[in-house]
């Protein structure tokens, strides 16, 4: 066994380490580990838990990839294109993608007594993935899509709906305009309400059959405005870049992180956010361990002595007291992670904190706990720890035996 190793280990947790002046020193120190492994801890989670749950949302609402003409015009209105096409409903050349479904948008005005709003129609099939959607209802249910009957059941936002005074199960009149100038109207049931608490969407656009859209645009059921596809929320733009290498000419594919620049620059903040935290715990954690350490040596200048009459170098002496550091941190690192694994997992499944949804795109702090991450953080903290503690112990060297016993002796 490793001396320096085997006689840090007795120092640190043997029964002499107990009473000694530098108890409450050390105290002190794991204190600071445990606050800052803590803080680190929930720094990471609920800000890796942000930016995942605003680009899900965006990607599950959207599509993680959406394809349509290449000559698609500018407005939310769909474009026509054929639903006959090669890689649908499954997209054999790129395997990455697990679910298509197509889509249509045409952009009306709901109308109501005493009150009106701009929005979108998004019609959806029978290959739409309720699922997936399913988190996002608040109240009621989505509209059940047949093959053949044309459904007037819609799913609206809680906004547009506290706005129009409108609930589960009440009607509402749309009105399209259409090229000839003649507008035209259709009625719709409210099913159920829904809320991303992304702006974009709740303000804008209500779900419903694909085949409304279909008539108001005259196409047949072969014609579609889009489709979107679905596939690993971190491999976006890699994904997209080999659906558009194996789709017509005519037809181009983006992913949902270029089609929300704005958004997803904003989400960028989190990752800044996140090194300025645990560089900043990072460094406090190395501060006062430094601060143990060469307390620890002046404490044990006499024990250095002895070390060195009994033959020891000044490396392997050193050795012993970054071992006996890194000991020290041990107790602090597991009630860290106890303490910020319990607030977390409090957080994921109570959801206490609350945040304002019209600026952070949530409406909770979310958790995002992976043991993997966990493990990583912990690691470097005592890796990072044990490098820089071997500058302060150079002060070992300076200690001589004549120098520790006539300390010991005065």
């Amino acid at each position: 066994m490793n001396f320096s190793w085997w006689f840090a280990n007795k120092i640190a947790f043997g029964k002499s380490s107990k009473n000694n002046l530098s108890t409450t020193i050390i105290r002190i120190g794991q204190i600071a580990v445990a606050i800052g492994i803590m803080v680190a801890l929930i720094t990471l989670s609920t800000g890796i838990g942000a930016r995942k749950g605003i680009k899900q949302k965006l990607a599950d609402f959207n599509g993680h990839i959406t394809i349509k003409p290449y000559n698609s015009n500018l407005s939310f209105n769909s474009d026509s294109l054929s639903l006959k096409q090669d890689f649908y409903p499954n997209f054999r050349a790129v395997p990455e993608i697990n679910h298509i479904q197509a889509i249509a948008v045409k952009g009306g005005i709901i109308r109501t007594k005493d009150n009106f709003s701009g929005v979108f129609l998004k019609g959806v099939g029978t290959d739409f993935d309720r699922v997936r959607f399913h988190n996002y209802i608040t109240k009621g249910k989505f509209p059940i899509i047949g093959k053949t009957q044309v459904s007037n059941d819609v799913v609206i936002p809680e906004k547009i709906a506290k706005e129009l005074h409108l609930d589960v199960d009440s009607s509402f009149v749309i009105y399209f305009s259409q090229n000839n100038g003649k507008p035209i109207y259709r009625r719709f049931q409210v099913s159920g309400l829904f809320s991303t608490d992304i702006k974009d969407f709740d303000d804008i656009y209500i779900i419903g059959d694909i085949k409304q859209v279909q008539r108001l645009n005259k196409w047949d059921s072969l014609t579609v405005g889009g489709f979107e596809l679905f596939t690993d929320i971190e491999k976006l733009d890699e994904v997209a870049l080999k659906v558009n290498e194996n789709i017509n000419f005519q037809l181009y594919a983006q992913s949902a992180s270029t089609s929300f620049t704005q958004i997803n620059d904003w989400i960028a903040i989190f990752d800044t956010n996140i090194f300025v935290v645990l560089f900043i715990m990072m460094i406090v954690v190395v501060i006062n361990m430094v601060m143990v350490l060469l307390i620890l040596i002046l404490e044990r200048t006499h024990s250095i002595g002895l070390l060195k009459t009994l033959g020891a170098t000044n490396w392997r002496v050193r050795k012993i007291f970054i071992y006996y550091a890194v000991f020290i941190m041990i107790p602090g690192l597991v009630v860290g992670n106890v303490l910020g694994i319990g607030l977390l997992l409090i957080q994921k499944y109570f959801k206490i904190i609350k945040l304002p949804a019209e600026n952070y795109y949530l409406s909770y702090a979310p958790v995002y706990l992976d043991i993997g991450y966990i493990l990583i953080l912990n690691i470097c903290a005592i890796i990072i720890s044990a490098i820089v503690l071997i500058l302060p112990s150079y002060l070992i060297s300076k200690i001589t035996p004549n120098q520790a016993m006539k300390i010991n002796q005065s």
